[in-house]
């Protein structure tokens, strides 16, 4: 075993095997694989092996797409064979809500390129007898479905990676990772220690204990999981061909075929968390004790659609565990605040997401950034707040929710008051509807009281619509305030703070007491951040930002941050209220001494004086729309700025509004927000964020998107009008003549102009004012229309008063 490596893989599962292919065909060679046991041990060798690309997050399906296209190559370059079967796959609808689910699916498959079709229950019978046609309403087919062996795709990575250089250790087990002064790590196993570059965390089960060697807490959960094999079905083994493989999503179960018989699993609906204090580090390859007991009701409604099963003997049932993340997604990446530490944990679905984690990992490493945004598997979306007792607890509920309906805006309720501010039982007692971001509880709209506060899920306008629009009148008419502890606040200071702003900033850095808005690139040219700065001294500055990517946003900027300048993650140390709306400003002038007049505090503003009688950051900024003021105190001086606020707006009629108001008022002004319309698969260009940069200094990723600003772009974010009773939510294609030419980033109903609105990417030949578009929502198509400019207020005045 060497010495040295360039890169340690620390695990032998599918996902461990898949990195070690991609650095090594990628030309990093100097790159060893570590596995405690044999390859497979774990997860890997008894999971179903059942493939499909279908994924709530677009970039995931494309990698899942990827995955299964790579195993042909694998299994030619290994001479492994994979075991695979692109038999195809249904998704089946039994009742109106999964069918309005699936036709938002084949909606992404048009603009993604993904071959989906609905196919009629008839036709499901006919392709696979044994589906009683009865139970449903419509298929979504995908004929890039299917199955292998999962012991044999995973040797096939490893040979595949050997061919490139790769090394693979087996009965090598990890006992210690540990950070070395000149940022090397030492692996130390029973073999001896290697001296490594780079650290990757692929232990699977063993994850959480891999991450403990070197101070890591992943809140990842191993969960118990049940499928059966049944004997052998005489009507699967005289079909003449083998039988497409299918997801039952209300009687929550997956199926296909295996030999002469069926493989028939489920996520059961009470999840059982599996060695929650540790994975012990004898187990091996090993099955847990069946409980049939646990998913007879599953069982029931698996003989009853399919009803050759009932009558089919067991000839095996297997209960093995895998691990999951908190919201049933990977994660991935660089850990922030460590040095080339790596890892790829939770891969539930590693057969459809190995070989794309894979190659986004490698593409990290090498490039410095993957090819695609991969924040819904980032490792930085969750934060020191996601402890392991919460990943337990987000985890089983992901697990029973596998094959649950999650809809838009939908909040779900476990794990929930992570972290409050101290206006949370205030707001609750107002009727605040909660939601969540990065462990936050931030308010989303206001019912008339607690006992009013609630929804009920759907694809439509739900109960909220009528209370958001109260919400934006008393915005556009009076005096309203939300809380803003939920965005992000960077501290940055110290000497040649502002030069090193000008070269990982885009955009103009302000001079003291002023305020700019500025996209951040990466080297590629590709938006990593949109941030407002605002400059409280020479070479002091607050960063106001995406409260999601506080932590991706710290990592980013490790890399490069000089001794001299300190940057300090702030965010949990200022709360505070934003006041929106024309009488804001007479609100504001009731609570501080300060001149706050047109001329005396100008938009784009920022100063640290005291409103309410306590010390704060105040900005003359609005994300609203309307005149308003952004008002930042520390976590102890909220209750008072709150009641401040509240006193002195009482005959103003003052009230407090949430994000969905929000979102709706930033519509109807064109601007986007961070992950939906800016997010690292855009360029500044593209977005129209080009607009926002100086292009007279050296910045970080200036050459590229001078490039692509020379050679233009192939689409552009635009804003469209849309003739339609029901709101998209993002996904959705959008068409011309009946041809995908872009796709939904946001939207909903613009209150203030009584419009249905979204901002999407289409073709730039498809992007001028005034064009007519078609976007497909739920099956159905609605004339669009490209609009020109903000649709609200188009000059700005309202907010420049």
């Amino acid at each position: 075993m060497p010495s040295h490596a360039k890169v340690v893989v620390i695990g032998g599962g599918v996902v461990g095997c898949s990195i070690l292919f991609h650095l090594s065909k990628f030309g990093w060679k100097d790159t060893i694989l570590l596995e405690r046991n044999e390859l497979t041990s774990g997860s890997s060798w008894h999971a179903a092996g059942q493939i499909h690309t279908i994924s709530s997050d677009p970039n995931i399906s494309r990698l899942q797409s990827y995955t299964i296209k790579l195993y042909q190559e694998i299994e030619e370059l290994s001479g492994q064979s994979v075991g695979l079967h692109l038999t195809g796959g249904f998704y089946l609808a039994s009742n109106k809500t999964w069918y309005d689910y699936l036709k938002r699916e084949r909606s992404k498959a048009r603009y993604m390129g993904l071959n989906q079709e609905f196919i009629s229950p008839e036709e499901v019978a006919r392709r696979h007898p044994l589906i009683n046609p009865k139970y449903y309403h419509a298929a979504l087919w995908d004929d890039q479905d299917g199955d292998l062996d999962p012991s044999g795709t995973t040797y096939a990575f490893a040979k595949a990676a050997r061919h490139y250089g790769g090394q693979y250790f087996t009965h090598t087990p990890v006992t210690a990772t540990t950070m070395r002064p000149d940022g090397q790590w030492e692996v130390t196993t029973e073999r001896g220690t290697v001296i490594a570059e780079h650290v990757v965390n692929c232990g699977g089960l063993w994850a959480r204990e891999v991450g403990h060697m070197a101070g890591l807490h992943l809140p990842v959960q191993p969960m118990e999981h049940h499928y059966l094999l049944t004997d052998r079905i005489e009507e699967v083994a005289t079909f003449g061909s083998r039988l497409p493989c299918g997801f039952d999503y209300e009687a929550n179960l997956y199926f296909r075929q295996e030999g002469d018989g069926m493989l028939l699993g489920t996520y059961e609906p009470v999840g059982v968390p599996w060695k929650v204090e540790g994975t012990p580090w004898d187990f091996g390859h090993e099955l847990l004790q069946p409980n049939l007991e646990h998913i007879a009701d599953r069982l029931e409604l698996g003989f009853e659609r399919i009803p050759a099963l009932g009558n089919a003997g067991i000839k095996d049932a297997i209960n093995g565990p895998f691990t999951f993340g908190p919201d049933g997604n990977p994660m991935i990446g660089p850990v922030p605040g460590m040095r080339n530490y790596w890892c790829a944990v939770g891969v539930m679905a590693g057969f459809c997401q190995g070989g794309g984690v894979g190659l986004t990992l490698a593409e990290w490493m090498i490039d410095g950034e993957p090819s695609i945004d991969v924040w819904a598997m980032d490792v930085a979306r969750f934060g020191d707040w996601a402890s392991p007792d919460w990943g337990t607890v987000k985890s089983t509920e992901n697990y029973e929710r596998r094959f649950v309906m999650t809809f838009p805006n939908e909040t779900l309720p476990k794990g929930r008051r992570q972290q409050t501010t101290a206006l949370y039982d205030r707001l609750i007692a107002k009727g605040a509807v909660m939601g969540q971001s990065f462990g936050l509880e931030n308010a989303l709209w206001f019912a008339d009281g607690p006992e009013d506060a609630h929804e009920e899920p759907t694809f439509e306008r739900n109960r909220s619509f009528d209370y958001v629009a109260r919400e934006v009148k008393a915005v556009q008419e009076g005096v309203a305030g939300i809380e803003i502890a939920n965005f992000a606040k960077h501290r940055v200071a110290g000497p040649g703070a502002r030069d090193w702003l000008n070269r990982v900033m885009a955009g103009r850095i302000p001079k003291p007491g002023r305020i700019t808005l500025t996209p951040m690139l990466t080297e590629k040219g590709r938006l990593y951040g949109d941030l407002t700065v605002a400059c409280l001294g020479e070479e002091e500055f607050m960063l106001f930002g995406s409260g999601a990517m506080q932590d991706a946003h710290g990592r980013f900027w490790a890399r490069t941050l000089p001794e001299s300048v300190v940057h300090e993650n702030q965010t949990a140390e200022w709360h505070g209220i934003a006041l929106s709306g024309p009488k804001s400003r007479e609100l504001l002038g009731r609570i501080t001494r300060e001149d706050v007049s047109a001329g005396a505090l100008k938009f784009r503003d920022t100063r640290k004086t005291f409103v309410g009688g306590v010390p704060v950051i105040l900005n003359r900024i609005s994300f609203s729309g309307e005149l308003g003021y952004e008002i930042y105190c520390r976590p102890q001086y909220l209750i008072r700025l709150s009641e401040a606020i509240e006193e002195a707006g009482a005959d103003l009629g003052y009230c407090w509004y949430g994000a969905r108001a929000l979102m709706s008022l930033r519509l109807e002004k064109g601007w986007g927000a961070w992950g939906l319309e800016f997010r690292p698969d855009f360029n500044a260009v593209e977005a129209g964020m080009d607009a926002f940069i100086d292009w007279k200094k050296e910045f970080v990723g200036k050459a590229a998107t001078e490039k692509v600003k020379a050679e233009g772009v192939d689409r552009t974010l635009v804003t469209l009008v849309i003739d339609t009773p029901i709101d998209v939510t993002l996904d959705e294609a959008v068409l011309k003549d009946g041809q995908a030419v872009g796709y939904i980033t946001s939207g909903g109903y613009a209150h203030r102009v009584g419009k249905s609105m979204a901002m999407a990417y289409v073709g730039a030949e498809h992007a001028a004012p005034e064009t007519a578009l078609e976007v497909e929502i739920l099956g159905e198509m609605y004339k669009a229309v490209v609009h020109g400019g903000p649709v609200y207020d188009a000059n700005g005045a309202n907010m420049r008063s």
